[in-house]
């Protein structure tokens, strides 16, 4: 930590480098991990043979996790070449096109890359050359993994919520330098408890009023987490802004006919978003609120 404290633009130059190397795995995370769920899912259940899925050609007959097989074009099935793989730079290189068979690469990738690269130089602008910038990038990276598999799956998986929650807790109970990084150990606790029913007494409610399902479990333990890293004082602010910045998405996707009222929105994405949010300016956020009601 002490070349960050004498060259403080190392840090942010070192982050934002991290940070746009991480993005691009957390592309991968996010296209393989549902992936890898769903083949382990059928593989143990045998009642589901007769459903029909079809995993893509690079994972059928062989090793699939985050690390196998190499990177590949989804048309093709062509291996990326490294000189192919540089986040971004190879994306504008090859004008957004495979290098093997030209077909059209989803801009989603790059853009991916920059939002991890920006996210965690603002993460390394805001706590400075500390321990907080280091469990914050990672808090960071698993939030938008989160967020991306919940927009293309509904689904927020155990193997990303829950060790996210355990992080959470495991910070608050080892301080540094006599104190905690985030928040004490019992405010994450209570947090932890609180993120998690505050949800499924909602869920329960809507459940028993419209016989439908509104949320999802992953939602609850997400939020959970979240009330780990945080403590429970700012899950007020993260229920508000994640709710607030989903009805009016949902409200403005309705009205220009991009979704019909019936089609379940994923809220995972939104409680990443507050989380974030309320991480790194939580505090200050609360404190303006305070003096405005004030």
């Amino acid at each position: 930590m002490e070349i960050f404290e004498i060259w403080p633009a190392a840090l942010l130059v070192a982050c934002g480098v991290l940070g746009v190397l991480v993005g691009s795995l957390l592309n991968v995370v996010a296209y393989r991990l549902p992936i890898m769920m769903e083949i382990a899912w059928r593989r143990h259940c045998r009642d589901a043979e007769d459903q029909a899925f079809t995993p893509p050609p690079h994972a059928q007959g062989r090793t699939f996790n985050l690390w196998w097989p190499p990177s590949a074009c989804p048309s093709c099935g062509e291996h990326i070449a490294a000189r192919h793989n540089v986040p971004i730079l190879s994306f504008l290189w090859l004008k957004g096109r495979c290098a093997y068979c030209g077909t059209a690469v989803s801009p989603r990738y790059p853009l991916v890359e920059a939002f991890a690269a920006i996210a965690s130089l603002v993460v390394a602008w805001t706590f400075g050359p500390s321990w907080q910038t280091v469990a914050a990038l990672a808090f960071t990276w698993t939030l938008v993994a989160l967020a991306l598999i919940d927009l293309d799956h509904k689904l927020l998986p155990d193997s990303l919520t829950l060790p996210l929650m355990w992080i959470g807790l495991l910070l608050a109970l080892v301080p540094v330098d006599g104190m905690p990084l985030f928040t004490s150990l019992r405010d994450s606790v209570i947090g932890a408890a609180a993120g998690y029913l505050s949800l499924w007494i909602v869920y329960q409610a809507f459940r028993l009023v419209t016989g439908r399902e509104g949320i999802g479990y992953g939602d609850f333990k997400l939020l959970a987490a979240l009330g780990a890293w945080l403590g429970w004082q700012l899950l007020p602010l993260v229920i508000v802004l994640s709710a607030t910045a989903g009805s009016i998405v949902g409200i403005a996707l309705i009205v220009s006919g991009r979704r019909p009222r019936e089609t379940a929105m994923p809220f995972g994405p939104y409680l990443a978003a507050a989380g974030w949010v309320a991480l790194l300016w939580g505090s200050d956020l609360t404190d303006l609120y305070v003096q405005l009601v004030g």
